[in-house]
């Protein structure tokens, strides 16, 4: 096999690249730093220049993760602008769109049991992601009254948790996890039937 990484001179991204593919395939526990080495194409000890085990290498991914979720949240809630509610729905969609696209980042940053604060790094880029729903949970509660109006940052928890669930049980792909909507459609009517709550949108006549 060729060892790719050291002809190319970006061993660490090889690796990142290998490990991404192995946890698409075998979950983030179902693998080892050996497996990941061989699929980069370098012995086990090359890996051990880069990753000090296989926990910094799925650490890594999720780093990399997060910087593209926040950009893709971003460019999702700039696109939707200047309307609050479609820049909101915009970074629900990007949501469901980045779990489809990008599964193994994803499976690294929410269910690898890998800490956002394992380095400062990591932390940062999923802080900076979080701050993308929060600036447009609080630009949109910008229409309730300061006294019932709910922190951005509970606010935009909830559509996290929501756009979660959905990926989880319904935009995955498990077995027996069909449902008769389509994910984004589920998405976006649990946000509505959230946002009639707090008055934001008219009820449905």
């Amino acid at each position: 096999m060729t060892k790719r990484g050291y002809h190319h001179g970006n061993l660490r991204q090889a690796l990142v690249e290998a490990a991404l593919a192995l946890i698409e395939a075998k979950g983030p526990a179902g693998f080892t730093l050996s497996e990941a080495a061989k699929q980069a194409g370098v012995t086990p000890a090359a890996v051990y220049r880069h990753f000090g085990g296989r926990e910094d290498l799925i650490a890594e991914a999720a780093l990399q993760g997060y910087e593209m979720f926040g950009a893709l949240m971003e460019h999702a809630y700039r696109s939707g602008q200047p309307s609050a509610l479609t820049a909101f729905e915009a970074t629900g969609r990007a949501y469901l769109a980045f779990a489809r696209r990008h599964p193994g980042h994803y499976i690294a940053m929410f269910e690898s049991g890998i800490s956002v604060n394992r380095t400062p790094e990591l932390a940062a880029a999923a802080l900076a992601a979080r701050r993308v729903l929060e600036e447009a949970a609080a630009q949109i509660c910008q229409h309730i009254p300061a006294e019932k109006r709910p922190p951005a940052a509970m606010f935009s928890a909830h559509i996290w948790a929501m756009s979660h669930g959905v990926v989880e049980l319904f935009a995955r792909g498990a077995p027996g996890a069909a449902s008769p909507f389509a994910p984004e459609d589920l998405l976006e009517s649990g946000i509505g039937i959230y946002l009639r709550g707090l008055g934001l949108i008219a009820p449905d006549g």
